[in-house]
């Protein structure tokens, strides 16, 4: 169960950011397959944003969706930021509603379980306080409309949701890159999560993708030093006869504290693999040799803004 949401959604979740391109082009029929696919194997909570590769991955997903009984899944999206020749932070009353609307009519979709304002922190938080005011409230009133079913945030700064968890109530918390192989911060919020009943989603089970064999893409901000450790227990993983990415699926999913695990996919088979992965028992000394090669960069801030 999703904390006071009352979701009860599925231990993996599906992040439409790879429709989007954020990792990388995107085939289209290959993308709709990936959806296709999670919805078969059981998983039934969705998140997406307009800020995925400039409202291609709310389209995409949409296109996914088309035809798809509203009782299989759960949907969530976000507004205040958009992308398209730069990143623009908009959190005034009309912009959030408008954008909404604009998502409604991508996704196909007239109403969402969850709306999270997003990445309140970027352009180094200088627009943090319009945030936690006026596009707080605005999402608010939508959810007094009967317009969506939760409010929460979708952020990265752990200072940040410690001050978002004490002033503000909110029903969902999507944290990104706070429960993985190289940062357990996230464990740190589960008391005042569980006190206030919000739920927890683990965004970014692969490190926004360090802990994968192919690497970050070229917009992730660690350095040439922090990618070579990444890339140490890959091999190590390798040469184990595994991969750093099913372990870190594994790790991710297996805390039954934290309610979903939210990964993003524009493959099937990719969502095959990481089912199946979450299902397996993990491998407790593999497990350490990897976080030992990661000390380097444990809970090592990233600045993605």
């Amino acid at each position: 169960m999703l904390g006071k949401t009352g979701l009860k959604v599925s231990r993996l979740s599906f992040g439409a950011s790879a429709l989007g391109g954020v990792y990388g082009e995107v085939d289209e029929s290959a993308a709709i397959a990936a959806v296709h696919a999670a919805l078969d194997c059981g998983i039934n909570y969705f998140d997406v944003a307009p800020a995925y590769g400039g409202t291609l991955a709310e389209t995409m997903l949409g296109k996914a969706l088309r035809g798809v009984s509203r009782d299989r899944y759960f949907l969530s999206t976000k507004a205040g930021k958009y992308s398209g020749g730069g990143d623009t932070l908009d959190y005034s009353r009309e912009r959030i509603r408008a954008s909404v609307e604009a998502s409604a009519a991508r996704l196909g979709n007239d109403y969402f379980d969850i709306v999270y304002i997003h990445d309140i922190e970027y352009q180094g938080r200088k627009h943090t306080e319009w945030a936690l005011g006026e596009g707080y409230d605005a999402v608010c009133e939508l959810k007094k409309e009967g317009r969506i079913g939760a409010v929460g945030f979708g952020i990265y700064p752990i200072d940040l949701w410690e001050r978002i968890f004490r002033l503000v109530e909110i029903d969902a918390a999507l944290v990104h890159n706070h429960y993985c192989l190289s940062d357990t911060r996230l464990l740190g919020l589960l008391p005042p999560a569980r006190e206030k009943e919000i739920g927890i989603i683990n965004g970014a089970p692969f490190g926004s993708g360090l802990l994968t064999e192919q690497g970050p893409p070229f917009w992730h901000p660690a350095s040439a030093e922090d990618r070579a450790v990444f890339r140490e227990a890959a091999e190590f993983c390798r040469v184990e006869g595994t991969s750093i990415s099913r372990l870190a699926l594994q790790f991710a999913c297996q805390n039954l504290e934290i309610p979903t695990t939210l990964f993003s996919t524009a493959d099937p088979e990719s969502v095959m693999n990481n089912v199946r992965w979450s299902e397996e028992a993990i491998d407790p000394a593999l497990l350490q040799a990897v976080l030992r090669i990661l000390t380097p960069v444990c809970d090592k801030d990233w600045n993605y803004t």
